[in-house]
């Protein structure tokens, strides 16, 4: 699969995932993954769960505008850089956000999160 199909294809699966089933991400990150989450760095694929699902709102939606991807280095990384918005249950209002991820391959031939910032945008 080409890397923007790929990139795009990643993309639709975490965030579907996130609006759903929050704890489902787990099998998306490994020990040695890192997600600043609004400037604040957790390490490790429980970690990492148990702050998405301890964020202090149950249900949201995801509207996804732009993806970008490069390839990242020779063990054949991924660069994925998403822009979208944020719907929030009961909010009138969505949130701009800004979220880039680092993947890396796996042996079985598949990809997980090495990397993952995310920063909601402020106008």
């Amino acid at each position: 699969m080409d890397p923007d199909g790929l990139s795009k294809a990643f993309v639709e699966h975490y965030y579907s995932t996130f609006d759903t089933n929050r704890a489902g991400l787990a099998n998306l990150y490994q020990d040695s993954s890192m997600l600043t989450f609004e400037g604040q760095k957790i390490q490790g694929s429980q970690n990492i769960v148990n702050k998405l699902t301890s964020l202090p709102f149950q249900q949201c939606k995801h509207s996804i505008t732009t993806v970008d991807c490069q390839p990242s280095g020779p063990a054949g990384g991924m660069l994925v850089f998403v822009s979208g918005n944020l719907q929030l249950a009961g909010e009138q209002h969505a949130l701009k956000f800004s979220q880039m991820f680092h993947l890396m391959p796996t042996p079985q031939g598949s990809f997980y999160v090495y990397n993952d910032i995310f920063r909601l945008n402020y106008a």
